[in-house]
C-alpha cells in the first residue's frame, strides 16, 4: 500500500500505513512533533492537515493520503522569527516540551482568524495542555504574533539585561523551533530500544520467570533480570529499598515494580519480547491504605516495618493552651496523590564507550543523583559512568528516583550497544513518585480577638511501596503546618507509611501543600466564630520580621507576609466570593543537612561559560544564571552561554528541589563571577582564555529537634497570600497571587512561575484526582482533570520583596510556593459563597466536579 502527501511543502511517499505520529518522528524525525501521551491528550504532537490542527498520534498515514501537513519545520523564516522572538518574550517557554504543539495550533487559527478574541484563542488551545505555565503567557504571545504579523515586525537590538531585567530566555527559540534537544530526539546508528516487564498485580509472590521464548525472538539481544545486576540492587535517596528488579521468590510492592527489562532492535520487538515472558506467581491481597499498613498482624512490605518515618514537632503546652482558649476548631481532612503529568515521559539512553565507560543521556533533576545509582547498580568506579542531562520536559519533582535510567544503562552494559528506554506515557503515570496522599486532622485555637494560641496537627502521609523522599516531605509538611502565622504552642505529629500504593515522592509544595489546606481552612472557620473576615485574622497572626515562627525560627527583615496580604486585600474585599490562603516555603534543604551550590566559569573560545550540574526543569534557571554573571563581572549577556549538566564537566550543585537552585547555585554563579570580574580589572576577556572561576555556597542551618531556643531550620523562606474569585455561579472569576520572592532576578520568570503554579493549584483543588484500585491507577493522561486554558482566569501576579540579602542579590526561591496556598483559597471562597466546609480535595459540589 503506497501512501502520497505533502509534507512542509515536499511530496512524500511512504509503503503501509502506520501511525503519523511514529512516522513523522521516529522516520522523517522531525522532532518538534512531540510524543506526550499518545493518546491524543495533550496535543504535544499537533500538526496541521490541510490547516487544521490535528494530533498526529491519532492519525495515520493512509488517513493523510493525499493531503497537506505542516510541522514547525515547515513554518517560513519570517514566521519563525515572530513565533520565536513573541514566545520568548512573552515567557511563554518553561520546560518548552509543549511548545511547537502551542505554535501549530496558534498558526492553525490565526491563518483563519488573523485578529483573534481571547475566547477564540483559548478555543484555538483546547487540544494543548502545558503543565508549566499556566497559559497566560502562551495567549498573550499569540497576540504578539498576530500583531506582528499584521503590522510588520522589526527584531528588537541593542539590548542589554543584568539582575532585575525582563531577559527572554536563552533557551527559547530552540524549543519554540523544536530544534532544543530532547533524550527522545536522539537517535543513534545501531541504537537498540528497551521494554521493561512489569508487576502483574501490586502485590504478588513472583515464583518464576521463564524468559526462554523472549530471548529467542528474532530481533532481541538481551533479557535481563534481577541476576544480571553486577553490583547494588537497591536504590534510594535516603533509604535504598527500591529494587531495579524484583528478584524470584520476592513479592511485588506496586504496580510498577520492574521484573525484567528487553533491549530489541525496534520498540516493536521490544514489547512482542515483553508479552512472551512467562511469569508464574501467586496474587496476594494489597496493602492500599496506612490504616491497613499498620494494623496488627499486617504483612511486612519492608523488613523493618510499614512504618517509613515519624516526625515531631512541639513547642509550648498546645493541650492547655486549646483547653483555655476562647475559639477552637477541629476538622479532619483528605488529600488525594497526584500525578505531576509533566509533558515529556521519562528517557535515557545509555551508550557504551570504546574505553569501557558508559555515558547517559537523562532527562532528570539532578545528574548526580542519577550518576551515583548507576554506578552503585553496575559495581563500578565512579569515573566509569558519564551522565550528561539534556532539554527536560517537566519535572515538579517527579523526575528526582530513577525511573529509566537505570534499565538503560543495565542493558547497555549487557548488549555493548546504544540503548533508549523511554515509557509510554501511562507506564510513567505507573511508575514514578507522585504527591503524598494524606490524612490529616488539624485543631486551632484562638483568643477573642482572633489571635491564634495553639495548634495540634496529625498527618498521615501514604508513601507507597518505596521511600522515595517520603521521609523529608513529611518533615517539610509538619514544620510548615502551623503557616506562617506567630503561634507559641503547637504540637506536630506526622507518620509516612509505607503501602503496596504507587510511591509518593517529591511534588511541588513537599508536603506543604497537604498541610496547609488544612491549617488555612481551619483558620476560616476560626475567622467564622470571632466575627472577623478571612483577611483580617491573617493579618492579625502574619509573621512579621524579628518574630518567631511556629518552628522556633525568627523571621529575618527580608519577610514580607504582612506585604503580600496587602497587596491582595482590595481584591479580597471586592467581592463575597472571595477566598484567601497564605503559605510559607522553606529555599534550600536545610534542617542541618549538607546543601551546597557550585559553579564554574571557564573562558573558552571568548565566552565566559557557565558550568553547574544544577539541572533547569522549565524554571529559567540557565537565564537566572546568566543575569547574574552579567550583573557581576559587568559582561554583556551576549559574552555568556552555559553548558549542560555533566558530571565529567559541571560541579555538583545538588539537585533541582527544595526551591533551591536560583539562591544556592545562582549564589555560587555571583561568587565565581566576583572571582572573574577581578581577573578582568587587570586583563580581558580574550586574554583569561582558558581559565576557570569557582563559586560556592553552602547553607548553614540547624538539624531538626536541635537543643536550641531558635533553630535556623531554612537559610530562606518565600512567603505568599492569594486571593480565588468566583463569579455568581461559583465558576473562577479571577486569581490574585502576591508572593514575597525577595528580589525578583527576572520578573517575566517570577510570573510565569506564580501563573504555573496557581493553574497547578486550581487542578489541585477542583478537578485532579488520583483513583486507585487494588494499589492500580484507574486513569490515563486525558483524564487526570489537568486544567486547559479555557479553564484558567484572569491570573494577577504581584511581585513582593524588600530582601536586601547580598545571599543571590537577595533572591528566595518561587518554584513551590506558588501552588501551596491555592487549594485553601478556593476552599475559602466557596465556604463565604455558601457556607458549606469542604474539607477533602478536589472540593466537592461545585460546578467543576465530576462525576464519579
Amino acid at each position: 500500500m503506497m501512501v502520497n502527501f505533502e509534507l512542509n511543502g515536499q511530496e512524500t511517499t511512504i509503503d503501509g500505513d502506520i501511525n503519523l505520529l511514529e512516522f513523522l518522528r521516529d522516520h522523517a524525525r522531525l522532532t518538534s512533533v512531540k510524543n506526550g501521551c499518545a493518546e491524543g491528550a495533550c496535543g504535544a504532537c499537533m500538526v496541521l492537515v490541510d490547516g487544521k490542527a490535528m494530533r498526529a498520534c491519532l492519525l495515520s498515514t493512509a488517513k493523510v493520503s493525499g493531503k497537506s501537513l505542516l510541522t514547525v519545520e515547515g513554518l517560513s523564516e519570517l514566521e519563525k522569527t515572530i513565533y520565536s522572538w513573541a514566545f520568548a518574550t512573552a515567557g511563554a517557554v518553561q520546560c518548552g516540551f509543549c511548545i511547537p504543539g502551542m505554535v501549530i495550533s496558534a498558526k492553525g487559527l490565526l491563518d483563519k482568524i488573523p485578529e483573534p478574541s481571547r475566547a477564540e484563542v483559548k478555543k484555538a488551545l483546547h487540544g494543548n495542555i502545558c503543565r508549566c505555565t499556566g497559559y497566560v503567557k502562551i495567549e498573550q504571545a499569540i497576540f504578539m504574533v498576530a500583531k506582528a504579523l499584521r503590522e510588520g515586525f522589526t527584531p528588537p537590538t541593542g539590548m542589554t539585561y543584568k539582575v532585575g531585567d525582563r531577559m527572554p530566555r536563552v533557551d527559547a527559540k530552540g524549543k519554540v523551533l523544536g530544534t532544543a534537544e530532547y533524550v527522545d530526539d536522539m537517535y543513534l546508528a545501531g541504537m537498540l530500544h528497551a521494554a521493561i516487564l512489569r508487576a502483574p498485580s501490586a502485590r504478588a509472590l513472583i515464583k518464576r520467570l521463564d524468559i526462554s521464548a523472549a530471548q529467542a525472538l528474532p530481533g532481541v539481544e538481551a533479557v535481563i533480570t534481577a541476576r544480571d545486576i553486577p553490583g547494588r540492587r537497591h536504590q534510594g535517596h535516603i533509604t535504598p529499598d527500591w529494587p531495579a528488579f524484583i528478584a524470584e521468590g520476592e513479592e511485588t510492592r506496586y504496580i510498577g515494580d520492574a521484573l525484567a527489562a528487553v533491549a530489541a532492535v525496534t520498540k516493536k520487538i521490544a514489547q512482542a519480547a515483553i508479552k512472551l515472558i512467562k511469569i508464574e506467581y501467586e496474587e496476594l491481597q494489597p496493602l492500599t491504605t496506612p490504616q491497613a499498613a499498620l494494623a496488627d498482624g499486617a504483612p511486612q512490605i519492608h523488613p523493618k516495618g510499614n512504618l517509613l518515618a515519624k516526625t515531631v514537632l512541639k513547642r509550648g503546652d498546645a493541650a492547655a493552651a486549646i483547653a483555655q482558649a476562647r475559639y477552637v476548631v477541629s476538622q479532619r481532612y483528605t488529600t488525594p496523590a497526584t500525578e505531576h503529568a509533566f509533558l515529556e515521559p521519562e528517557s535515557a539512553l545509555a551508550v557504551p564507550n570504546a574505553d569501557g565507560t558508559l555515558t547517559v543521556y537523562t532527562s532528570g533533576q539532578n545528574v548526580y543523583d542519577d550518576h551515583h545509582g548507576i554506578v552503585s547498580l553496575l559495581g563500578v568506579e565512579e569515573n566509569a559512568v558519564r551522565i550528561i542531562s539534556k532539554m527536560v520536559g517537566g519535572g515538579f519533582g517527579g523526575k528526582e528516583d530513577l525511573s529509566v535510567q537505570h534499565h538503560a544503562a543495565l542493558l547497555a552494559w549487557h548488549t555493548g550497544k546504544p540503548v533508549k528506554n523511554t515509557l509510554s506515557r501511562q507506564e510513567s503515570i505507573n511508575v514514578h513518585p507522585k504527591r503524598h496522599a494524606a490524612e490529616l486532622e488539624f485543631t486551632t485555637a484562638c483568643d477573642e480577638n482572633g489571635i491564634i494560641t495553639a495548634m495540634k496537627a496529625e498527618l498521615i502521609a501514604d508513601t507507597g511501596a518505596y521511600a522515595s523522599l517520603g521521609g523529608p516531605v513529611l518533615q517539610r509538611a509538619c514544620t510548615h503546618a502551623a503557616g506562617p502565622y506567630q503561634i507559641d504552642n503547637v504540637d506536630i505529629v506526622g507518620l509516612g507509611v509505607y503501602t503496596n500504593n504507587p510511591p509518593g515522592g517529591a511534588f511541588r509544595g513537599f508536603g506543604v501543600t497537604q498541610s496547609c489546606f488544612a491549617m488555612e481552612n481551619n483558620i476560616n472557620m476560626l475567622a467564622a466564630q470571632v466575627g472577623i473576615s478571612q483577611w483580617e485574622i491573617r493579618f492579625r497572626n502574619a509573621i512579621e520580621p524579628g518574630k518567631i515562627l511556629p518552628n522556633g525560627q525568627i523571621a529575618d527583615q527580608g519577610t514580607a507576609l504582612k506585604e503580600t496580604l496587602l497587596a491582595v486585600k482590595a481584591a479580597f474585599e471586592s467581592s463575597p466570593n472571595a477566598g484567601i490562603a497564605c503559605s510559607m516555603k522553606n529555599a534550600g534543604i536545610g534542617v542541618g543537612l549538607p546543601d551546597i551550590g557550585r559553579a564554574k566559569i571557564r573562558v573558552e573560545n571568548g565566552k565566559a561559560v557557565i558550568l553547574t550540574g544544577a539541572a533547569c526543569i522549565g524554571q529559567g534557571l540557565v537565564t537566572v544564571m546568566i543575569q547574574i554573571a552579567c550583573e557581576t563581572a559587568g559582561l554583556d549577556y551576549r559574552v555568556l552561554t552555559a553548558a549542560d549538566p555533566d558530571t565529567y564537566l559541571t560541579p555538583d550543585s545538588g539537585t533541582t528541589t527544595a526551591s533551591r537552585q536560583t539562591v544556592f547555585t545562582g549564589e555560587a554563579v555571583r561568587q565565581a563571577a566576583l572571582c572573574l570580574k577581578a581577573a578582568l580589572q587587570t586583563a580581558s576577556l580574550a586574554e583569561l582564555e582558558g581559565r576557570e572561576f569557582y563559586g560556592e555556597y553552602s547553607g548553614v542551618t540547624d538539624p531538626m529537634g536541635a537543643d536550641k531556643a531558635n533553630p535556623v531550620s531554612h537559610v530562606a523562606y518565600g512567603y505568599a497570600s492569594q486571593v480565588v474569585i468566583l463569579d455568581e455561579t461559583g465558576k473562577l472569576l479571577k486569581v490574585v497571587a502576591a508572593h514575597d520572592v525577595g528580589k525578583a532576578i527576572n520578573p517575566t520568570g517570577v510570573e510565569g512561575q506564580i501563573e504555573g503554579g496557581v493553574v497547578m493549584g486550581l487542578g489541585y483543588a477542583l478537578t485532579e484526582d488520583f483513583p486507585l484500585k487494588d494499589g492500580v491507577p484507574m486513569i490515563k493522561y486525558g483524564t487526570l482533570g489537568l486544567f486547559r486554558a479555557g479553564n484558567v482566569p484572569e491570573i494577577e501576579s504581584i511581585i513582593i520583596g524588600k530582601n536586601q540579602s547580598e545571599l543571590a542579590y537577595g533572591a528566595k526561591g518561587v518554584g513551590e510556593i506558588t501552588t501551596i496556598p491555592t487549594a485553601p483559597a478556593v476552599a475559602g471562597a466557596y465556604l463565604r459563597m455558601d457556607g458549606k466546609v469542604r474539607p477533602n480535595l478536589p472540593l466537592a459540589d461545585t460546578p467543576y466536579s465530576r462525576k464519579k
